[in-house]
């Protein structure tokens, strides 16, 4: 097969996958040439697709493997990237069925928007605060397409870097006006505690992983635009989703956002 085909194949899969709800195998084993750089088309294909059959648009980006620990468990020295879709934003204050997803599961992250334009290849944490409208807590669901969570970096990266959801909080802040590195966190499910830290968590700053963002995709041509959002990775492991589950993230000087899960 030549490599447009490749591309085709894999997106379809991974896009029946998810509107079925069925996991599917990892594809490293059936396509051997699959590596990141055909992944990441693989991504532009997938969400084409999504564009077209969601009647949606792009309206940002997330950042996975942003912990060395994640980083280390997948054997990669680097984040990864996904798209967002307007069709993955829900609203806080409405419940959330988990019946389309596979094995959904819940991480809390920050949320930059942006009122500039960021284009690398040298773009650095001051110039993503400089650009960033406002920051948000965030909850971001979830969903590999594949078996258990199991999964190389480039089939990853295919599934459009496992993305599924995302609720941003209510309320805006300056970004000027928090220290977002030292910004202590608390996650919690269905009230108890399960996660604690600071934003240094992501990459010792959630800035510097936009930064990384924007000069990943310098290569490709693409630039982080005025408007997007972009969530900046988690901040704690992701916790699986069960019906009744609610989860809270709360930031120091940026509030909380919460999650209820419905069957």
């Amino acid at each position: 097969m030549i490599k447009t085909d490749v591309v085709e194949a894999i997106a379809s899969d991974l896009l029946n996958a998810e509107k079925s709800g069925t996991a599917t195998n990892k594809f490293v084993d059936k396509y051997p040439e699959l590596d990141e750089t055909l992944a990441y088309q693989v991504q532009d294909k997938l969400v084409e697709m999504k564009e077209t059959e969601e009647k949606t648009k792009r309206v940002g980006w997330k950042l996975g493997l942003t912990s060395k620990a994640k980083q280390h468990m997948m054997g990669v020295h680097e984040p990864s990237y996904g798209v967002l879709l307007e069709s993955m934003q829900l609203n806080e204050s409405e419940p959330v069925s988990i019946a389309p997803f596979i094995h959904a599961k819940a991480e809390p992250e920050i949320a930059f928007v942006l009122n500039k334009e960021l284009k690398g290849p040298h773009i650095s944490v001051a110039d993503v605060l400089h650009a960033t409208e406002y920051v948000a807590p965030a909850i971001e669901i979830i969903d590999s397409r594949f078996h258990g969570f199991q999964f190389t970096l480039a089939d990853a990266i295919s599934d459009n870097s496992s993305s599924s959801r995302f609720i941003i909080g209510e309320r805006f802040f300056n970004p000027k006006n928090v220290n977002l590195k030292l910004m202590g966190f608390v996650y919690r499910q269905n009230g108890e505690v399960a996660a604690t830290g600071a934003g240094a968590a992501v990459m010792g700053h959630p800035a510097r992983a936009v930064a990384w963002l924007a000069n990943k995709l310098y290569p490709v041509n693409k630039t982080l635009k005025p408007g997007e959002v972009i969530l900046s990775g988690s901040l704690s492991a992701a916790l699986e989703i069960s019906p009744g589950d609610q989860f809270a993230a709360s930031f120091d000087g940026i509030g909380a956002v919460n999650a209820i899960f419905t069957e």
